[in-house]
């Protein structure tokens, strides 16, 4: 999976046209940031990513984790922002190893 990597320097457009690229080619890309400013930076560019993807029908979603990382020779704890479309988010199945993939069934207008 394709891994950003945002600082609290980028800029969210940008970041977010990188973002939108990448999902519409792959289907998922994770965005790492160490730091508050870093992370806020990269959810501004989620946000801002929904809007690019959404006319093509992709619903981003996102799924924090944490990641120790190694930079410089020193240990630091990252937080990964998995972000990939609503309607293919993993499930775990019963054995384990397994992924099944469900689509999000649209309620009917009444």
């Amino acid at each position: 999976m394709e891994v950003l990597k945002v600082s609290s320097r980028s800029n969210p457009n940008s970041v977010a046209g990188a973002l939108a690229g990448v999902v519409r080619q792959m289907g998922s890309v994770e965005v790492q940031v160490i730091g508050a400013g870093a992370l806020n930076q990269a959810i501004k560019a989620i946000a801002i990513a929904r809007g690019y993807v959404a006319p093509s029908g992709i619903d981003l979603v996102c799924i924090p984790t944490f990641a120790d990382v190694e930079i410089a020779g020193e240990g630091r704890t990252a937080i990964r922002l998995s972000v990939e479309n609503r309607s293919r988010v993993p499930v775990q199945a019963q054995s384990p190893g397994t992924t099944v993939w469900y689509r999000k069934l649209k309620k009917n207008a009444t």
